[in-house]
């Protein structure tokens, strides 16, 4: 903790405002603790806790009570929240909006001059790993950053330098009390199961591997800012009144091009750019590249990309009676206003469900409106069966059909009839599969 210790003692100054976003777990108690001794021996500073109860556990109401016992007790201001219902199917996406959208409510409120959260050196290591798996850009890949200037105020992250076990030993050691939010052991979420596998490993290699991942994210911020800079100076030249001229974007080196298709993104997705990774970007540089003069994709969130012979436009509003193809990465919002999700682990069996083995089947997998001559292999018949006889035996309206999701494979294999039936690729229960979607 010496790195983080020093850290703050040289950021802070007297009579600071320090906003901290607390959620009384083990690291957020321990970063209160690192400012409650620069209170007491340092410099006189004004300490705020922001807490957000987002109600998903039983135990959130105590865990509030406890943070707000603790704060009186040692005169620190405290403020909190509680999220009522949340009307995103990204729970932790939309959680994280809500949350730091309060905190800077808080952080004006205040006036405060910094916002402190607690994520450690682990935390960015799991972030960058996921990240790589998943897909992201430049900016994505280096995790987090340790400071953000927000304008008005700082964002910081004066943990970054320390590992996990490092803060569970100091609170330890100084007797920090704290809560436990079991949800952080579940393998169902991908985070914990990077914690639990891929860390321990990492660290047998290393003891101080959490210093190159920050090095590692230090870099990549450093030439993402210079490249974010240049194409700054060439965006005005292919890209205005939100057109994109086809022809000069592709006059620009790949570097830019993607910056530019992610700065497009970014007005449109803002705190939901989580939701955009590179194989969209790749789907838009297809339609670009494309031979075709009018064509179009879908992206998250009812968004659709438009090329018009030598223009580029995005809109957020569906074409109810168009035709639409959708690679399926982990989330897809469907223009029938339901999802496809890729989870890890279900009990149910029901058609909303369907689960597969990469072995078997071409990928990636695509969800696409109904073509002519659309045929399935229903699991647990002989032979084919006509996609419109399927949907005439589920009595499915006629203005349904049109807009109705059909997976397929590369090959253009029909997997799945969603929430209606299963193909002969689908796997039993009692087997194990290594890709299960749900529609909902």
């Amino acid at each position: 903790m010496k790195e983080s210790i020093n850290y703050i003692n040289n950021l802070l100054k007297k009579d600071d405002i320090v906003v901290l976003g607390c959620s009384g777990g083990p690291d957020s108690m321990a970063l209160l603790y690192l400012l409650l001794n620069y209170r007491k021996n340092v410099n006189n500073i004004y300490i705020v806790v922001a807490h957000v109860n987002h109600n998903v556990r039983r135990e959130s109401d105590n865990e509030l009570i406890f943070l707000k016992e603790y704060c009186e007790k040692n005169n620190v201001a405290f403020e909190s929240m509680k999220i009522e219902k949340y009307s995103d199917d990204n729970f932790h996406n939309e959680a994280r909006v809500i949350r730091y959208k309060f905190f800077e409510e808080v952080v004006k409120k205040y006036n405060a001059n910094y916002l402190m959260t607690a994520h450690h050196g682990d935390d960015l290591m799991e972030t960058i790993l996921m990240r790589i798996v998943r897909g992201s850009t430049l900016s994505g890949y280096s995790g987090f950053s340790m400071m953000v200037d927000q304008g008005d105020y700082k964002i910081v992250r004066p943990l970054v330098f320390t590992t996990k076990d490092e803060v569970l030993q100091y609170d330890i050691k100084n007797n920090i009390p704290y809560v436990v939010d079991d949800s952080n052991f579940k393998d169902k979420y991908t985070r914990n199961r990077y914690r639990k596998n891929v860390l321990p490993f990492l660290k047998t290699e290393d003891k101080n591997v959490h210093q190159k991942f920050l090095k590692y994210s230090n870099t990549l911020s450093m030439y993402d800012s210079y490249i974010d800079k240049q194409m700054h100076k060439v965006i005005k030249d292919v890209y205005s009144g939100k057109r994109l001229n086809i022809s000069k974007f592709k006059e620009l080196d790949l570097i830019f091009q993607n910056k530019i298709i992610y700065y497009i993104l970014q007005e449109y997705y803002h705190d939901d750019l989580l939701l955009i990774n590179d194989q969209h970007v790749d789907l838009i540089r297809n339609l670009i590249y494309s031979k075709k003069a009018n064509s179009l994709v879908y992206l998250p969130n009812n968004v659709k990309v438009i090329k018009s012979y030598n223009e580029l436009t995005i809109s957020v509003d569906f074409d109810l009676t168009a035709d639409y193809e959708i690679e399926i990465s982990d989330y897809v919002h469907l223009p029938n206003g339901k999802n496809i999700e890729r989870i890890f682990e279900q009990d149910k069996n029901d058609n909303n469900y369907c689960r597969l083995n990469s072995s078997d089947i071409c990928l990636p997998l695509y969800v696409r409106t109904r073509k002519s001559g659309d045929k399935m292999m229903v699991k647990n018949m002989k032979g084919s069966k006509k996609l419109k006889d399927i949907f005439i035996d589920s009595k499915i309206p006629l203005l349904q059909r049109d807009l109705w999701p059909i997976v397929v494979d590369s090959l253009g294999n029909i997997v799945w009839v969603c929430g209606i039936k299963k193909s002969k690729f689908d796997i039993p229960k009692s087997k194990k599969c290594d890709i299960i979607l749900r529609y909902y």
